[in-house]
């Protein structure tokens, strides 16, 4: 149905707790515990909670960029409207576009482990059929589609439950493995050092494999519009959601340390590490448990993903730089419902077709990394674009030019690095998807710049003017580029 009213996305939808909880859920700490630990361990030994320590330092600095951009301008597209009213309109929508990419592939790939992981807790050999896991995955790709679909409050009232079930085991494990005891190593200070890394290939091995852990935190820019006082809101979530996900991040990897020796790991790797841990915490029963925990942060992630994504859809289609029906809001849900159904199909379709055809399988294996490759792109610009928006108030204190300038520039360089680095260490296949998945972006990006959308003309970000001229606008006014356009508009825009 097409929304005659013009309306947005719902206001003053979520709190402050709502979204700390949708921050923790993006980055999906059981999740990402589960595809990393073992590869972590494997290349940088007893230094991975070292990794994990020194990969979450830049992060937050990336952290710190998304709070101050979103207080100028609280906005659905985050980085796609902050970079590109910053640095250059094509950077933003690059932005912009890598979020798309890189949402939409993780989709793929996270559902079906998530079909897996089910079928696990019932009969661990129905859980290597593909066709069975392709299919549970997929009912549960539909079923996060139609909470997104549904509206906000919906999505977090999931998320409240789904999240809560997962931290509550998450605690339970690291409470067990305190009290069970070292029964390969005995804790040391050292393994937050420098020491365990094999020189500098060594932490930049581990920094490649732990930096994209935190992802999915910067849901909360992308709900800014949604949220009470979504312009201090959204940053203060976001940061509360990463020191969170941090410390579950830190607890784990120092118990796997303690309990499990690095040859265990090894020959067990992914999901089969932390089954491993549950067993040794809590014999009989530990393993299946971790794989509920991890069952539920893919589901969780998944929801937070297609909100990001179609968030980013809908302040672009909003902005007429991809087809304007993207920014069409459903008149009961005020939900952006086109690119709900239009991720939703891509998603779906790429997903069954991954699993279908061994080749196009193949290509989306490489497509892990190249997600990587896409968000340290848009991170390392967001943090630039952070530093930019406030340069004229940087030397005014030495917290502005700490927290304002030298934290999330040194997040920018880090992330910039890691993409770098990537170009070397990632396969063709992934450097392929990655690159031309922002090459892509290109099409659509010309096209609309030439048919003359505003966003291409933008109202530059600059913290001392628009912090002055926020005093001036009435409570209430909408600036143009925030507002939904009317059907007539829409329909000759596409």
């Amino acid at each position: 149905m097409r929304n005659s009213s013009g309306r947005g996305l719902r206001p003053n939808a979520l709190g402050t707790f709502d979204t700390v909880v949708m921050a923790v859920a993006g980055s999906a700490p059981a999740y990402s515990l589960a595809a990393t630990t073992a590869v972590l361990v494997g290349a940088v030994g007893l230094a991975a909670p070292a990794a994990l320590l020194y990969c979450a330092l830049p992060v937050l600095g990336i952290v710190l960029a998304y709070g101050r951009l979103g207080r100028l301008d609280a906005n659905a597209g985050a980085a796609y409207s902050w970079v590109g009213r910053t640095l250059h309109p094509f950077l933003g929508f690059l932005c912009g576009w890598a979020l798309v990419v890189s949402a939409t592939l993780f989709m793929v790939a996270g559902t079906l482990p998530a079909g897996a992981l089910t079928l696990a807790l019932f009969d661990p050999e129905a859980a290597k059929d593909t066709w069975s896991a392709t299919a549970v995955g997929a009912g549960w790709f539909v079923v996060m589609l139609l909470v997104v679909l549904g509206g906000v409050r919906l999505s977090v009232r999931t998320q409240l439950v789904i999240t809560g079930v997962e931290l509550v085991l998450l605690l339970l494990f690291v409470l067990g493995a305190v009290a069970h005891g070292g029964a390969a190593a005995a804790f040391d200070w050292s393994w937050l050092g420098f020491g365990h890394f094999d020189g500098v290939s060594g932490f930049a091995t581990g920094a490649l494999i732990a930096a994209f852990s935190y992802w999915g935190w910067d849901v909360t820019g992308n709900l800014s519009e949604e949220t009470r006082d979504g312009r201090r809101t959204a940053g203060l979530s976001a940061l509360v959601g990463v020191g969170i996900v941090f410390l579950l991040f830190e607890a784990f990897t120092v118990a796997v340390n303690v309990v499990l020796t690095t040859e265990g790991i090894s020959t067990r790797g992914d999901i089969g590490t932390l089954a491993l841990l549950g067993d040794a915490v809590w014999p009989g029963i530990g393993g299946k448990l971790l794989v509920v925990a991890v069952m539920l942060s893919t589901v969780a992630t998944l929801e937070t993903t297609l909100i990001q994504v179609t968030r980013t859809l809908f302040a672009m289609g909003r902005d007429r730089t991809v087809p304007a029906a993207f920014g069409l809001v459903h008149r009961r849900w005020n939900t952006p419902w086109v690119a709900v159904a239009v991720v939703g199909g891509v998603a779906l379709a790429l997903f069954v077709a991954s699993n279908a055809l061994g080749s196009v399988g193949d290509v989306l294996s490489g497509a892990v990394g190249a997600m990587g490759l896409q968000v340290a792109f848009y991170y390392g610009l967001a943090g630039i674009a952070a530093v930019v928006a406030y340069r004229r108030v940087l030397l005014s204190s030495v917290r502005e030019f700490l927290l304002g300038g030298v934290w999330p520039l040194a997040g920018a360089a880090f992330m910039l690095w890691i993409f770098y680095e990537s170009l070397a260490e990632l396969s063709t296949a992934s450097l392929v998807i990655g690159l031309g998945g922002l090459a892509t972006g290109l099409i659509p990006m010309i096209w609309y710049w030439r048919r003359g959308s505003s966003y291409y003309r933008p109202a530059k970000l600059d913290a001392v003017r628009n912090l002055a001229a926020e005093a001036d606008v009435p409570h209430g006014d909408v600036p143009r580029q925030h507002r939904p356009a009317a059907d007539e508009d829409l329909a000759t825009d596409f």
